[in-house]
């Protein structure tokens, strides 16, 4: 479908500062580790030296992960390789050896909890590994000197920079995948994971994006886009549904623009992806911004009425003025957000549209505002997320005159005052609906559970719920969510065609070395094996070493399991 408003876009301005590596530098970066030693005292003369030896595989590890689900899905991906090679994944930071921190460089507030993280890490004698947008962009910030970093291509040597760490070593894999010269999406998919969730799987269908907004640093870290194709996205989801997942989430930079990149396109993957849906599991379509999604408005009207796809869409707006949008350099127009608001609300009766709004960005007048409020007056988001202009370094928006903060404030505070002034959900009291119960609210009092429309409903907190599809009726709405009573007699479906994993147990291990990692006695030597650890120079023959390595320590692990 045609742009509402097609205009002629300025050539991308160089959004690289003197501070970041150049392209060259990125694309030939060392591909194998080069550890650098610390420099140690040495002993006085005459004094016995006292030495420990130091076994990477044994230590305890705390993953912390700020900002999107695709970063989340990178962090449960490094947590389930860890633990695979026999490392303990602890929630509690104070008993860990080594802090795994999982940056976001969206916003200014983020990148401070991440650099006082590491601070306070450090600050405990902690050894630490930073991952994550951040370090992937400015790798040469000050406080991260001295750090090992993964980039976040490379999560699939996560093994490798911990052990490194762990023995005192400071290393950087911070390259491109790549295949044939052709950019890849990034690590496979089909990697151990450890679900935050394990009712959820987080499926990343690319990385990067094809825009260049002025104020955005995360095109810094992710780059253009690199889509995964549709066989490994099915292969992957379909593994989820066997691990007893019932719900998963398509995640993204930009979703709308998956597979441009490789000649295809997001409605053809969504038709696959829908084959392989149980019946009461449910599909969740990521972000997408609206140039892409304007192509497919009629196919992806009709994938958003399946029963296993949730009604719901995130189109972020970030203003309705078209001179700022301009200035963002986000190559559509008011016109063409609204067009694909109501096209959707005609054609899918009930959907959830939720929408991101900057408020203050360089240039913004009062006139541009009161823009973007009228349009939040006139569709009710009932999914509003209101940000703050930061100037992230780097970015053009960053070398913008700068509105005054007290202003930027006080039309957050405005917008914010409006968002709550509504409440979406009143409405609905008196139905009843069908909802998938999959989280605990956060002062586990309820379980959280969601309706068609991905709309939030509270429900009693009975174990029996958990991973089902039940029915309710609505008794009682608030700002962000409504209370469901389960109704009588009615039937609670189960989803799943396979009984979930266990929190933190790992995802994607074959069988028989499940099996041996639950026993925990040869675990750590055969899925090391198989991780990869002995993988980390190249050559022929140390490759056929090391599955040598493997299969024995595999076939060992089956010994012993048979023994138990």
């Amino acid at each position: 479908m045609p742009s509402a408003c097609d205009s002629l876009v300025d050539d991308i301005e160089d959004m690289v500062t003197s501070h970041d590596p150049t392209p060259h530098e990125r694309q030939f970066a060392k591909r194998n580790i080069v550890p650098r030693p610390r420099k140690h005292k040495l002993q006085p003369a005459g004094e016995e030296l006292q030495t420990d030896s130091v076994i990477p595989g044994t230590q305890k590890v705390w993953v912390r992960t700020w900002g999107c689900s695709h970063n989340s899905s990178d962090g449960e991906y490094m947590a389930g390789q860890l633990a695979a090679s026999g490392y303990k994944i602890t929630e509690n930071p104070s008993d860990a050896d080594l802090w795994l921190l999982n940056s976001c460089t969206v916003k200014n507030p983020a990148e401070d909890h991440f650099r006082n993280s590491i601070k306070k890490a450090q600050e405990q004698n902690k050894k630490v590994v930073v991952a994550g947008c951040v370090p992937q962009a400015q790798p040469r910030m000050d406080y991260l000197k001295d750090l090992s970093i993964i980039g976040v291509q490379q999560i699939d040597r996560v093994v490798e920079v911990v052990d490194e760490a762990i023995k005192g070593h400071s290393v950087r894999l911070l390259g491109q995948k790549k295949e044939k010269g052709k950019r890849l999406g990034g690590a496979r998919l089909d990697l151990p994971k450890i679900r935050k969730n394990p009712l959820i799987e987080i499926i990343s269908i690319n990385t990067g994006c094809l825009n260049a907004c002025t104020y955005c640093k995360t095109k810094h870290a992710r780059g253009d886009l690199a889509s995964y194709p549709i066989e490994e996205l099915v292969e992957r989801a379909r593994q989820s549904f066997q691990e007893g997942v019932c719900e998963i989430w398509l995640t993204s930079e930009d979703t709308g623009a998956y597979g441009r990149d490789i000649g295809t396109d997001l409605p053809s993957l969504l038709w696959e992806l829908v084959k392989e849906i149980p019946e009461g599991a449910m599909l969740r379509l990521g972000m997408t911004n609206p140039p892409y999604i304007l192509e497919h408005l009629e196919e992806m009207g009709k994938i958003l009425n399946h029963p296993q796809v949730y009604a719901f869409l995130h189109v972020p707006v970030q203003s309705a003025s078209d001179s700022v949008l301009m200035d963002m350099k986000r190559e559509y127009c008011c016109a063409d957000f609204r067009r694909v608001v109501d096209f959707l609300k005609e054609k899918v009766p009930g959907i959830t549209i939720a929408t991101d709004i900057i408020c203050g960005f360089p240039g913004e007048t009062d006139e541009d505002f009161e823009q973007t409020m009228e349009l939040v007056r006139k569709y009710r988001f009932p999914s509003l997320f209101i940000n703050q202009f930061y100037p992230r370094p780097g970015t053009p928006a960053a070398k913008m005159e700068q509105i005054p903060a007290h202003m930027k404030k006080q039309r957050t505070k405005e917008l914010s005052a409006l968002f709550h002034s509504y409440n979406p959900y009143d409405h609905k009291i008196g139905e009843r609906q069908r909802v998938l119960v999959t989280e605990e609210s956060f002062d586990s009092q309820y379980y959280v559970a969601h309706n068609k429309f991905y709309e939030q409903v509270l429900v009693p907190k009975k174990s029996e719920f958990k991973g089902k599809m039940i029915e309710v009726d609505i008794y009682e709405a608030g700002k962000h969510y409504m209370k469901g009573r389960p109704v009588e007699d009615a039937q609670v479906f189960t989803p799943s065609i396979a009984q979930p994993l266990q929190k933190g147990q790992v995802s994607g291990l074959p069988q028989e070395l499940k099996a041996s990692h639950q026993n925990g006695v040869c675990a750590s030597v055969a899925s090391s094996a198989l991780m990869g650890r002995s993988w980390r120079f190249d050559g022929d023959g140390l490759k056929l070493l090391s599955l040598g390595l493997a299969l024995a320590a595999l076939i060992v692990a089956l010994v012993i399991d048979k023994l138990h």
